[in-house]
């Protein structure tokens, strides 16, 4: 068996540089808001009180709600470093592996094909590998596995995505139940003080438990906005994949021993 062609997994594309700009963008829009924050939550104080922070309502505000908000922003803004690296056109179908693979198929070096196939861990790369499993039985039968194995190849792309739209939704409903709690305590507590509360020390408390909904808000906005402009991305990176391997597939040995005429 010859050693197999080796084979770059990674190029340089108009869609990578237009995921950097977004992605900066994106930080620019969040360091101007935590930095402007301070500023903008301070309430007007009474003759007696003193100025409110964010971050005053944040610590205040601490609970097992804030804490969820708070991981649930790690791990959004993870998923959506790793959406915005992995999956680009440039990663997920790089120019030069299909051209690789394309070479291999139509000279029909099908022991370097299937090595290279399992060197590379892009979308094309692993339909073909399935195609090559089912390599000289009927031409249904290499299509089928090609098939199969292109829906699960694109179903791994937008599971990955689909993680932000549950992060997105699920963030307000949280933000919301820690507000209705934050409430719940705040009112009884005006209850047992059998409603002397003063209306500095109950607007302070509706403000930090309306402050699970501002962090709910904060984390769903970026992961729904993400969510919504990389969903067309990947349905076309994924349409464009299956129609190259397609093409590809075709020229699999069969049963029938039939092979599509060459064109240039």
């Amino acid at each position: 068996m010859s050693n197999g062609p080796v084979i770059p997994t990674f190029v340089s594309s108009p869609q990578a540089r237009r995921a950097s700009v977004l992605l900066a963008a994106a930080a620019l829009i969040g360091l101007a808001c935590f930095g402007s924050s301070p500023a903008l939550a301070q309430v007007t104080p009474a003759p007696t009180s003193e100025t409110v922070q964010v971050w005053d309502l944040f610590k205040q505000s601490f609970d097992i709600f804030t804490i969820a908000l708070v991981i649930g922003s790690v791990v959004s803004l993870t998923v959506i470093f790793s959406v915005a690296f992995e999956l680009r056109e440039s990663r997920v179908l790089p120019r030069s592996t299909t051209n690789v693979l394309r070479d291999l198929v139509r000279s029909q070096r099908w022991d370097d094909l299937r090595d290279a196939c399992l060197s590379s861990d892009t979308f094309v790369a692993r339909i073909l590998l399935a195609a090559l499993d089912q390599k000289g039985r009927s031409r249904e039968a290499i299509r089928e596995a090609a098939e199969l194995a292109a829906t699960e190849e694109s179903a791994r792309c937008f599971r990955r995505l689909e993680v932000l739209n549950v992060i997105g939704n699920l963030g307000p409903l949280v933000g919301l139940a820690g507000t209705v709690w934050g409430m719940v305590i705040a009112f009884t507590s005006l209850g047992k003080a059998g409603g002397d509360a003063t209306a500095t020390s109950l607007s302070e408390g509706i403000a930090k438990a309306l402050f699970h909904t501002l962090l709910g808000l904060l984390l769903a906005i970026p992961c729904l906005l993400m969510y919504g402009l990389y969903r067309p991305v990947v349905d076309r990176i994924c349409m464009k994949g299956i129609a190259i391997a397609s093409e590809l597939v075709e020229w699999v040995p069969a049963a029938d021993g039939k092979l599509p005429e060459k064109r240039d």
